[in-house]
């Protein structure tokens, strides 16, 4: 029980000391099977939990920031076996009410309710009393998807060593860190193909990280739509660091594009096209909104995007204004080769549709 209570760095802006918190344990016997846990406050627990989690440092970062702005201020002093479910739920109303945004006390909300889950793992406490249904959900509103003509304007209209960057995340749907993380090698136009093998991290502090794609199935190979393939040579050959090994996108001072720099040049490319409002990563959806629109199925989608659950493709498979107009078209025409014509002048005849043995519940 106590063996994984340890020393803390500088990472949650504060240090435990185990010899201050390991003598508070108290065991509390329930029938000789479980117990309950008194005299440690949250803050150490979630705070050793984050630690000792495999977490990428992106969500590490996320975490962090988690429990030091919302769940240390609300429940920090707290002991871990006193928090009851309408504590949380009294503590989740104190920060909406505050003006805390619903998607911030969402994320710190799922946190908690993990770190009590393993509480509960832990036989620390019996049961997790976060108990709110679908208060850890984040709903997150639908994005709109920009037209072939509006990535165009948009690639257009941003610095010429930014070109390629837009066609190929609105076409190929790649996300930011996969784009910052290609080399040469990773492009072959002889056959029409760009390999995802790593994904460039940002951190809030600046510092940049290289990585595995965002899963497994991020590591993939995408094909390139032919109509696209003579701007990523032009790129290629003006802006791309020499040799295999060199990065396809850099600056103009040769450093990997800084998502702060490249978002000022993207809303005046956005605003100077006509496209103000777009953000970057509605690109990733356009690209796949259109592969959807093929016809493609579930799962090459999920491999086209790297996907590694169908849900997340099917995320991408609602279709746009554009087509939806384009498939009433198409429909439309098949209703009017359909209909039975009639004689100029003469009553259309009674008739029952073909392979139906009158009416039917259909």
């Amino acid at each position: 029980m106590c063996e994984g209570v340890h020393v803390l760095g500088d990472g949650f802006g504060f240090r435990l000391d185990e010899r201050l918190v390991l003598p508070r344990f108290v065991g509390v016997a329930d029938g000789g099977s479980s117990c309950c846990v008194r005299g440690l406050d949250v803050r150490p627990y979630a705070a050793v939990w984050i630690e000792e989690r495999e977490l990428t440092s992106a969500t590490r970062q996320l975490y962090g920031s988690l429990l030091r702005h919302h769940l240390v201020p609300a429940f920090g002093a707290v002991d871990v076996a006193d928090i009851s479910p309408q504590l949380v739920r009294r503590r989740r109303a104190g920060k909406l009410a505050s003006g805390t945004g619903p998607t911030t006390v969402a994320k710190a909300y799922a946190l908690l309710r993990a770190i009590l889950g393993t509480a509960v793992a832990d036989q620390m406490i019996r049961r997790n009393p976060c108990t709110i249904k679908g208060a850890g959900v984040v709903h997150t509103p639908e994005r709109p998807t920009a037209t072939v003509q509006e990535v165009y304007d948009v690639a257009d209209a941003i610095q010429p060593r930014y070109r390629a960057f837009v066609l190929m995340a609105g076409f190929l749907g790649l996300r930011w860190g996969e784009l910052i993380g290609l080399h040469r090698r990773d492009i072959d136009l002889d056959h029409g193909a760009v390999r995802v093998r790593r994904s460039v991290a940002e951190l809030n502090n600046g510092r940049r990280e290289i990585k595995a794609p965002k899963s497994a199935a991020g590591k993939r190979t995408v094909s390139i739509p032919t109509a696209i393939v003579p701007g990523i040579r032009e790129h290629l050959a003006r802006y791309a660091e020499p040799g295999a090994d060199g990065r396809v996108f850099t600056g103009p001072k040769g450093a990997s594009p800084r998502r702060n720099h490249f978002n000022r040049l993207w809303r005046k490319a956005c605003g100077d096209a006509g496209a103000k409002g777009l953000h970057f990563h509605d690109l990733r959806h356009t690209g796949n909104t259109l592969a959807a629109s093929t016809g493609a199925s579930t799962r090459e989608l999920m491999a086209c995007a790297g996907h590694s659950t169908a849900r997340a493709a099917l995320i991408y498979q609602h279709a746009s204004a554009e087509r939806d107009r384009l498939i009433a078209d198409a429909v439309s025409g098949l209703v009017n080769r359909g209909r039975k014509k009639t004689r100029t002048g003469t009553e259309k005849e009674d008739r029952k549709p073909e392979g139906h043995a009158g009416d039917t519940a259909d």
